[in-house]
């Protein structure tokens, strides 16, 4: 059954690494594309907050992060405004979600997720879509990915990273507007050009996983089952969201450990481990928050499916 996680905060205690998560989603019956839909309009966009100062400080935190790194590129991103669950079959549980995503930019999340002053942007409000208004919250991905014989593809990575370099994480990235064709979005358009692009966003979020697994990871497309979405996970520190599926691969863990080696985006990484669910939880509090929330989902579905009697 899909559930609605309402202020379900999990903290590390004592851990040296304390990244408490949120689950702002979890469905652990899983969720194919047929299942999740995209309402993308300009209704879940960022809200500028009244604050001038903490706006200014917006362009002056990107000002400061270009002149020591020229490279960045402000890319549009989809922004997360909330989700809502749906009866389709008639049944008690929800049978279909729909994400209520808006765009935004990684300037924006720069400045107001990774502002120094980031709680300043949120607002007392038990309604995430309302505590995170002023927020850039792009939608991160992320993907747990198993293999035939059970284990589960973690990576490190690298210390060159802007965020929690040398951290344990899932491969994982973002959905990206520009390949589901969005630029920017379509004012006064009607309902079927609403409906097309909300299809495209759609299997965007699917296209995408399965294309930061292949980047990341090296092994190819073919060797990767459909993904099935099970939830959103937010880490509190800095409010960050991330959609996390799972992904079954027909390749064996030393095949993979070959293939890393030449993967497309190696060099975010440093090793690729694959290890068993007890190693995972070993390993999870050298997670940033939002991929421990990924786990936790994670073993929701396991739970799940023991309920059923079924097997992952």
């Amino acid at each position: 059954m899909e559930k609605e996680e309402t202020g379900t905060t999990i903290n590390a205690g004592s851990d040296p690494y304390p990244h408490p998560f949120k689950l702002l989603l979890s469905c652990p019956s899983g969720l194919s594309l047929e299942q999740l839909s995209v309402s993308f309009d300009e209704a879940y966009d960022r809200i500028r907050h009244p604050d001038i100062s903490l706006e200014k400080s917006i362009f002056e935190i990107w000002g400061q992060r270009i002149q020591r790194n020229t490279s960045l590129y402000n890319g549009q991103k989809f922004r997360y405004g909330g989700h809502k669950l749906c009866n389709r079959d008639g049944s008690n549980e929800a049978s279909h979600v729909c994400l209520h995503l808006g765009l935004t930019d990684y300037r924006t999340f720069v400045g107001t997720n990774l502002n120094p002053l980031w709680e300043k942007f949120l607002v007392t409000s038990e309604d995430d879509s309302v505590c995170c208004q002023h927020t850039s919250s792009p939608l991160g991905n992320g993907a747990i990915v198993e293999t035939p014989d059970k284990k589960i593809l973690v990576l490190q990575r690298s210390n060159n990273v802007g965020e929690f370099p040398g951290h344990f994480v899932f491969p994982g990235g973002h959905p990206e507007p520009q390949e589901a064709g969005i630029a920017f979005h379509q004012l006064g358009e009607n309902s079927i050009d609403s409906e097309i692009i909300n299809k495209k966003v759609s299997l965007e979020m699917f296209d995408s996983i399965i294309r930061e697994v292949v980047e990341e990871i090296g092994v190819p497309a073919a060797s990767l089952c459909k993904p099935i979405f099970i939830g959103i996970s937010r880490r509190e520190l800095n409010v960050r969201p991330a959609a996390f599926f799972f992904i079954k691969c027909s390749l064996e863990s030393e095949e993979i450990q070959q293939l890393y080696s030449s993967a497309e985006d190696g060099f975010e990484s440093t090793e690729l481990y694959t290890v068993t669910m007890s190693d995972l939880e070993n390993m999870a509090f050298r997670m940033p928050g939002c991929h421990q929330g990924g786990f936790a989902l994670y073993k929701l579905m396991i739970e799940a499916q023991k309920d059923l009697g079924g097997s992952s």
